[in-house]
């Protein structure tokens, strides 16, 4: 027998996506992945030469629940440079991805009939998350002509008692919003805590990502190194909490996960404190490669109202192809063998849209806009219902 929980749980539509696409490559056909956010890049060189001297060091035992000193010391370090906030190291977490960040977060900070208020739309499996724990997502419509920013003004009309936190994605997936001082402190002056998912940070390519640490030190932070550093398949993350929330969260990671990977902690010491050199140059490859997508996007006939400004995805208003954007992001990967993610995986307001990452070489961006324009060409009509 399922849980009911489990029975309930919208599936992650991405993955779905991407797991039919390597389906289809096992038989030898080609798709171009346009449709997860991982980066193409290999992970660099010295992070990786660090976890193979890890593991010749015999760093393969159990940690410190709360992940090594070394680790936490090197995220409050960074965290210090990149926002200007000092923090204690003995506020960070680490945790094996940010997944299990936000899993052991929403468990830490909420009970059955609680709220978080989030946008609409969201990272797909935040509304997951919250319901996991009996709790209700709120969400608030965003609009691309208003460039998917939060209203400050309505979301103090959605606070109420049972409020628990006000969950904040900043670049933002999936539209590469960026949120600015003004309403990150608006957000913060409302009461609840703001919880922030700042694993895009360092990836932006106008303005400055902000952390919400500038704006409360009661505030949760989320981020991980996956996207940034190009370590997907490390699961590494981490989460910095207020002083009186370590202890509960801390119970909770010697419970569910006993302590991340040792090996790959040390990496991560590596990462943080080595390979700026590497996250600049990825930072720049990407930058030359977002008005590519989205020029060619445009040409093709889609809808970019606002530009993206951080992250490495462009939200893209399909409409004038197919309104149903699962249909559409399914009948795209098995006929033009492009894959993409569609909109209604973020949440309603995303229906309509599909998510085109650029974390893909120029020469697969061109050969996915190739196949977009011949599936458009030979399909005026819309795909095959």
């Amino acid at each position: 027998m399922i849980s009911r929980k489990v029975e309930s749980m919208k599936p992650f539509i991405a993955m779905d996506i991407m797991e039919r696409a390597h389906q289809m490559e096992a038989a030898g056909e080609d798709v171009v992945h346009l449709e997860v956010g991982e980066p193409d890049f290999e992970t660099p060189a010295c992070v990786v030469e660090a976890a193979i001297r890890a593991l010749r060091e015999g760093k393969t035992h159990y940690t410190d629940s709360l992940g090594i000193p070394a680790l936490r010391e090197a995220v409050a370090e960074e965290t210090r440079s990149r926002t200007g906030q000092a923090v204690d190291p003995g506020r960070v977490i680490i945790t094996s991805g940010s997944s299990p960040a936000m899993l052991l977060l929403f468990a830490t900070l909420l009970e059955a009939g609680d709220e978080v208020i989030l946008s609409d739309p969201h990272y797909a499996c935040y509304p997951n998350f919250i319901r996991f724990f009996g709790a209700n997502p709120v969400t608030i419509p965003v609009s691309a002509e208003e460039g998917f920013l939060l209203d400050p003004a309505e979301v103090a009309a959605r606070v109420t008692p049972r409020t628990r936190g006000i969950l904040i994605n900043s670049p933002a997936n999936p539209t590469g919003a960026v949120l600015d001082g003004e309403r990150l402190a608006a957000l913060a002056a409302l009461g609840p805590p703001l919880l922030s998912d700042e694993v895009y940070h360092g990836l932006v390519y106008e303005g400055e990502a902000l952390s919400a640490l500038a704006f409360s030190q009661g505030a949760y932070i989320l981020n991980g190194f996956s996207k940034r550093y190009a370590m997907t398949g490390w699961r590494l993350g981490y989460v910095i909490v207020p002083p009186g929330s370590v202890r509960a969260v801390q119970k909770l990671q010697q419970n569910f996960f006993i302590s991340p990977n040792s090996f790959v902690q040390w990496a991560g010491v590596t990462a943080l404190t080595k390979a700026a050199p590497d996250l600049e140059a990825m930072r720049k490859t990407y930058a030359r490669r977002r008005p590519f997508l989205i020029e060619g996007l445009r040409d093709l006939g889609f809808r970019i109202p606002v530009s993206p400004k951080g992250a490495f995805y462009v939200f893209a208003d399909a409409r004038h192809v197919d309104g149903d954007s699962k249909r559409l992001a399914f009948d795209l990967l098995e006929r033009a063998r492009v894959g993409v993610t569609p909109g209604v995986d973020f949440g309603p307001g995303g229906e309509g849209f599909l998510r085109f990452s650029y974390a893909a070489s120029e020469e697969r961006i061109r050969e996915a806009l190739s196949r977009l324009e011949g599936y458009l060409r030979e399909n005026a009509r819309g795909p095959a219902r």
